[in-house]
């Protein structure tokens, strides 16, 4: 009930400013394109910063494959109903399940790697991560819980390829 009353209240309160660019924002994650743009320009860098760039994408593919085959998959969540979501908010409707939610796992799996090998990167890209998992809220297509246990299962991810890092022929992180 906690969770549909969240989501109640993100969708009652009126930001028409914030509107648009939530809802770009939303769309930019999707695949996550923002994260891998981001990637991108770090692995222009050599040594520490393209180390951090292969982190977070070896991160986003753990989040991504628990997120949508694994927990999608076993907990088949119904989507929110966006009756009351302001429809300049409104993103398309995924067909996947809501719980957790991907995009937000995505995000905080890329966020945390990377932070761990390039440290002064780990607050924005923290905060990046923070709004994309509010604007899932935000447009409609997620509860709460389902960004948080994103969040959570990104953090997971992010530990897990960093575990993993010494196959694939990174260092230790810092």
């Amino acid at each position: 009930m906690l969770d549909q009353a969240l989501y109640a209240a993100v969708a009652a309160t009126p930001t028409p400013t914030l509107d648009t660019n939530l809802r770009r924002l939303s769309s930019a994650a999707d695949h996550s394109k923002l994260s891998f743009a981001v990637a991108a320009a770090l692995a222009l860098r050599p040594g520490r910063p393209r180390d951090a760039a292969l982190l977070g994408v070896a991160a986003i593919g753990v989040a991504s494959a628990s997120a949508n085959l694994l927990g999608k998959t076993l907990v088949r969540r119904p989507r929110p109903d966006p009756v009351n979501v302001p429809l300049g908010r409104h993103v398309p409707m995924p067909i996947s399940a809501s719980f957790p939610s991907g995009h937000t796992a995505s995000a905080f799996a890329f966020a945390a790697a990377v932070g761990s090998r390039y440290p002064w990167s780990a607050a924005p890209l923290g905060m990046l991560a923070t709004a994309v998992g509010y604007s899932r809220v935000h447009t409609g297509v997620h509860y709460p819980g389902d960004v948080i246990a994103g969040a959570l299962l990104g953090v997971a991810s992010a530990a897990t390829a960093t575990i993993l890092a010494p196959g694939l022929g990174l260092d230790p992180p810092c």
